[in-house]
């Protein structure tokens, strides 16, 4: 018995020894301090051999970045202690329905679409703002595209309540932090006849009781409209004419869970199965590559401050065409 509990203990000690790499001591404190990461005794080890991993993942993507092999960078951010399977799990709140909209924007010749467009400095985008633990991307899309209607039509840009979205609109189909469609928030704020500001209905990060006040409206839309699925020159009409254009992607890959800057592209994405909902605010060119140009929900420690880039082609890269819509108001 005294043999086999030694060996047990080898066994081990054995594991345990290779796991981290003492050299990356003082980069795993920086990274816990500033992210601000606290564990349990018993979790740092695990979160430490992720952390690992990923920090190996992106220098090896960035050796191959600098080769030439990729058209974007990755780097170490808030989330770089979860597995891809984790970070999906947490984060990816889109969940995918069959249009609901009878009204479909489909693009028109007779409709000139400019060279490049970016809402941000048009002033019809609020601030990157963070989900934190909870599936709710669905309602940052949702808010991001009624925010810049919103403002197109008053002039005023208003950060609108994405809690309560979260708590609110279960009864059209969406499902709090474990998931929903911006679709659904769309017709939540028509049915319910507006949506709260962000000030009087502060972000929580989970799922709570609702507290919408009908004297804390920010704004409100008369439904919504679907973009013609996957038609690129439809999303990117619709981008350049109406405004920020909420849509889904696959966004389900490391590659992606690490996005630092460029234009992201992933031969394993799809076009069909998305699970994030982001904001289209506008699109562009930079020497042979077309991209759009998107607002994430990750925080501003995320990508570039909280934006990506992404191919814009006919291949319609991680399906962003495939599911977008917008608000009418």
């Amino acid at each position: 018995m005294l043999k086999l509990a030694l060996l047990s203990v080898l066994y081990v000690c054995a594991i345990a020894t290779p796991l981290t790499d003492p050299i990356l001591d003082e980069e795993w404190t920086i990274f816990k301090r500033t992210y601000n990461k606290q564990y349990e005794e018993h979790e740092e080890l695990m979160r430490r051999i992720i952390w690992e991993d990923n920090a190996r993942y992106v220098q090896k993507h960035n050796l191959e970045a600098a080769n030439g092999l990729h058209t974007f960078t990755t780097g170490m951010n808030e989330y770089g202690d979860l597995t891809s399977r984790e970070f999906v799990k947490m984060m990816n709140g889109f969940i995918m329905r069959n249009s609901t909209s009878s009204l479909i924007f489909d693009a028109s010749d007779a409709t000139v679409t400019d060279d490049s467009v970016d809402w941000r400095t048009k002033g019809y985008v609020t601030e990157v703002k963070n989900q934190e633990q909870c599936g709710s991307c669905w309602a940052f899309s949702t808010t991001g595209s009624l925010e810049g209607q919103t403002f197109k039509k008053t002039g005023k840009l208003v950060s609108l309540s994405e809690q309560n979205l979260v708590d609110c609109s279960k009864k059209q189909g969406n499902h709090g932090c474990k998931g929903g469609l911006m679709d659904f928030g769309f017709k939540y704020i028509q049915e319910n006849k507006g949506i709260d500001t962000e000030e009087s209905y502060p972000y929580r990060g989970k799922d709570g009781k609702c507290k919408f006040e009908a004297n804390n409206v920010g704004a409100t839309d008369t439904g919504f409209v679907d973009v013609k699925s996957k038609s690129v020159s439809s999303l990117q009409q619709a981008v350049s004419t109406i405004g920020p254009i909420s849509a889904g992607m696959d966004a389900s890959h490391p590659s992606f869970q690490l996005y630092r800057s460029g234009v992201y592209k992933e031969r394993k994405c799809s076009s069909t199965k998305l699970d994030h909902g982001v904001l289209v605010v506008g699109y562009g060119s930079e020497g042979e590559e077309d991209y759009w140009i998107m607002k994430n929900s990750w925080g501003k420690s995320w990508g570039m401050k909280g934006y990506f880039n992404i191919e814009r082609s006919e291949k319609n890269m991680c399906g962003i065409a495939t599911q977008a819509s917008y608000p009418t108001v």
